[in-house]
C-alpha cells in the first residue's frame, strides 16, 4: 500500500494505544427486589469489548518470539557500502537490523536502478526494514536526479515553496522505495560562519519554524519525516563531525531560539526526531545524543512521543576524544539515555575500527545483563519500531 495509507495506520496505532485489556463482566445472583441502581435503564447498552489494533497485535506477536539479542539488533540502523540490493538484504538479515541508511556509495546511476535495489532489500514484506536517506537538497543531496531546491534557496522564499519542494522530494523518495527521510534541518542560525548555516531553513526562529512545518507537510503521505539536530545545532559554529560542539545557552535561550522549530515540526506531524552530538552545558555535560535530560525535555516540554534516533554514532568516535572511543559503550549510553534507534554509518570493513554490528549488539546485551539497561526498555523500543515497520508493509 502507499505511505498515505500507512501513516493513517500509524495514527491508528497511537489511538488504540498499548496494553488494552478485554473487560469481562462478573455475574452474580440478582436480589428479589431490584432497585434503580441495580439495573440499567432500558436505553442503556452493554459496554463494547475493545479490540487490539492489528498492527499492534502483529508487533506484539513478533516481539514475543524474539530473543534479547534480536530485539537489540532491531534497534540498529546501519550502513553497508554497495548497490547490490541482494547483498544489502543479506547484511540486514544476517544481523536482524531494523533499518539501513543509504549513503552516496549506495546510490546507483538511475532512479530505476535504485527502485529495483530497494525492492530487493526486504526479505520479509510483512515487516520491511526502514530504508533511510539524508535528502535535504542543496549541500546534502544523495540522489543526483533530485532537482528540488535546498535550504540555501528556500530560506529566501515563501514557506509554500518549501512545501512544494519537499512534496516533490518525498514523491521521488517514495518512488525509489525509501521510507524515511533525514531531510528537515530544524536548526536555526543567522551566523554565516556556523557549520550549519547553509542548511537551515531560516535565520530567525519564526521563519525557520514556518518552513520546518512546511517541509513536514510536504513529505506527508510520501515518506516519514525527521527533525534534526535536536536540541539545535545553530547555537555553535563548530562541526559535530569533527568535535562535540558546546554552548552555554540557557534553557530560557533554548526555549525562545531553538525549541520553536522543533515544536512546529512536531505539530505538523514529524514521526522522527534525530538527536545531535551537541552539548548544552547549562543543561547537561553529556552530548544531547547521550543525555537522558534532553530526551525528557523533548517528551515533557515538546510533547513528542514518536521515534528518536541518534545522529551517526561514528561521529563521536571520529572526534578522537578518549571518552568516545568505545563504540559499544557509546551504544549503551545512547539507548540508556532514551534513543529508540541508533544510527551507525559503517565503512566497508567495520571491524577495522572496532565498530562491527556484533560488537554493538554484544555491548547492549551485556548492559541488560548487568542491569545498566532495563530489559523492559529494550522491549518497549523494539515494539515501537516493529509497529512502525509493520505500518509500512503492503496490505495482505
Amino acid at each position: 500500500m502507499g505511505l498515505s495509507t500507512a501513516q493513517g495506520r500509524i495514527r491508528a496505532v497511537v489511538a488504540v494505544g498499548l496494553g488494552m485489556l478485554v473487560v469481562a463482566g462478573v455475574c452474580g445472583c440478582a436480589p428479589s427486589v431490584a432497585t434503580p441502581s441495580q439495573h440499567p435503564s432500558p436505553s442503556a447498552s452493554a459496554t463494547p469489548t475493545p479490540t487490539v489494533d492489528p498492527i499492534t497485535a502483529y508487533a506484539r506477536q513478533r516481539l514475543s518470539s524474539m530473543t534479547l539479542r534480536q530485539q537489540v539488533a532491531s534497534l540498529l540502523m546501519l550502513h553497508q557500502p554497495g548497490t547490490d540490493g541482494v547483498a544489502l538484504r543479506a547484511f540486514i538479515d544476517r544481523y536482524g537490523l531494523g533499518g539501513m541508511i543509504l549513503m552516496g556509495d549506495n546510490i546507483p546511476p538511475t532512479p530505476e536502478a535504485l527502485t529495483a535495489q530497494t525492492a530487493s532489500m526486504a526479505a520479509d514484506a510483512g515487516l520491511p526494514p526502514l530504508i533511510a536517506v539524508d535528502e535535504e537538497g542543496g549541500d546534502v543531496t544523495r540522489l543526483p536526479w533530485d532537482g528540488q531546491p535546498g535550504a540555501d534557496t528556500l530560506k529566501t522564499m515563501p514557506s509554500t515553496a518549501t512545501t512544494a519542494a519537499f512534496a516533490a522530494r518525498g514523491a521521488l523518495l517514495r518512488q525509489a522505495g525509501i521510507t524515511l527521510n533525514f531531510g528537515t534541518v530544524a536548526d536555526v542560525t543567522a551566523d554565516p560562519n556556523s557549520f550549519i548555516a547553509d542548511r537551515v531553513l531560516g535565520t530567525t526562529p519564526a521563519d525557520a519554524a514556518a518552513r520546518v512545518a512546511a517541509s513536514v507537510t510536504g513529505e506527508r503521505g510520501a515518506v516519514l519525516s525527521t527533525l534534526k539536530h535536536f536540541p539545535g545545532h545553530g547555537e555553535t559554529e563548530a562541526d559535530s563531525h569533527l568535535t562535540v560542539p558546546s554552548t552555554a545557552a540557557t534553557m530560557d535561550r533554548w526555549r525562545t531560539q531553538d525549541a520553536p522549530q522543533f515544536s512546529a515540526g512536531i505539530a505538523a506531524g514529524a514521526e522522527v526526531v534525530m538527536f545531535g552530538h551537541l552539548t548544552y552545558s547549562a543543561v547537561d555535560a553529556a552530548p544531547a545524543s547521550l543525555s537522558g535530560a534532553w530526551h525528557r525535555i523533548l517528551s515533557d516540554e515538546l510533547g513528542f512521543s514518536g521515534i528518536t534516533i541518534t545522529d551517526d554514532m561514528r561521529m563521536l568516535q571520529d572526534t578522537g576524544l578518549a571518552e568516545y572511543q568505545n563504540p559499544g559503550e557509546n551504544a549503551v549510553r545512547a539507548i540508556a539515555a532514551g534513543n529508540t534507534m541508533l544510527l551507525f554509518v559503517l565503512p566497508a570493513d567495520p571491524g577495522s575500527i572496532g565498530c562491527d554490528p556484533d560488537t554493538l549488539i554484544d555491548a547492549v546485551v551485556a548492559a541488560v545483563g548487568s542491569g545498566r539497561i532495563p530489559a523492559s526498555l529494550i522491549e518497549a523500543d523494539a515494539l515501537k519500531l516493529l509497529e512502525l515497520r509493520r505500518s509500512l508493509a503492503p496490505e495482505e
